[in-house]
């Protein structure tokens, strides 16, 4: 039996609710032997924006030809597209609504396809509010068992995905200006800054009309102190040792920030 690819899994639908169960039903009942990863299910929901961020942030530390499902998708049955997509080192299958974004900025996309042949679909007839289970899970199947990906359907040019309307890093007289785009569990405030740019620098970040230290690591400062410092995504973030920099400084995805350097 030819080997099957880890097909991985994102969404919003929480644990509560047996819809994540569900989708791994379907990518079961189309092959049994395709290895299934979860990679978060605690998303807010429709937050489609922070799935980008944790897809692209999961997805570098898979193997080779592993397929990313990613279900957040708020415009489920509407005229958005469902899409695969291939890049060097795998697939990505989801709406086309910018979830994938994140991961493709990182690994360019080599071709892509508009999902439109049911063939590779649960039902030829799927539900109009549950892609996840009749679409997305199963054509990650067929696709980690090695179906081309010309086969799920028309073919779309990579440069007309749909890409979130985020905003860019800007430089400025003294620094950097940026933005929150994503918000952890812990409270960590992650930035969309590239912590290369801090590398070798002296610098602070700036935000809510706080002037906040920058750390190696969140012990640097006392219990309860803000911090900023490169996070193991590689991006600046902004926290609280021991506590929450959200709770802290009441931010949230979009809210400005800055990184300014010390004088030389």
């Amino acid at each position: 039996m030819p080997a099957r690819h880890p097909v991985t899994l994102l969404s919003d639908f929480g644990l509560q609710d047996p819809y994540v169960g569900i989708m791994k039903g379907a990518i079961a009942t189309t092959d049994p032997h395709v290895p299934i990863h979860d990679l978060t299910h605690q998303l807010p929901a429709q937050n489609v924006a922070a799935g980008r961020f944790a897809l692209a942030s999961a997805a570098p530390y898979f193997p080779e030809a592993t397929v990313h499902v990613a279900v957040v998708d708020p415009g489920v049955g509407s005229q958005r597209r469902g899409i695969a997509v291939a890049f060097e080192g795998g697939f990505a299958v989801g709406p086309d609504n910018g979830l994938l974004g994140g991961l493709l900025a990182l690994y360019p996309p080599q071709a892509a396809v508009t999902l439109t042949e049911p063939a590779y679909w649960r039902t030829r007839s799927p539900s109009a509010t549950f892609h996840g289970r009749d679409i997305f899970a199963p054509v990650g199947a067929h696709l980690a068992r090695g179906t081309p990906l010309a086969e799920l359907g028309e073919r779309l040019a990579p440069d007309a995905l749909v890409q979130l309307p985020l905003a860019e890093q800007q430089a400025t007289a003294t620094g950097i200006a940026g933005c929150i785009q994503y918000v952890d569990a812990f409270g960590n405030l992650i930035t969309n800054v590239a912590g290369q740019a801090v590398r070798d620098r002296h610098w602070w970040a700036r935000a809510a009309g706080c002037d906040i230290p920058s750390a190696r690591t969140y012990s640097d400062r006392a219990a309860g102190e803000l911090l900023a410092l490169e996070g193991s995504h590689g991006w600046v973030e902004l926290a609280v040792n021991g506590g929450s920099a959200q709770s802290q400084l009441q931010l949230e995805w979009g809210s400005p920030i800055e990184l300014v350097w010390h004088p030389a």
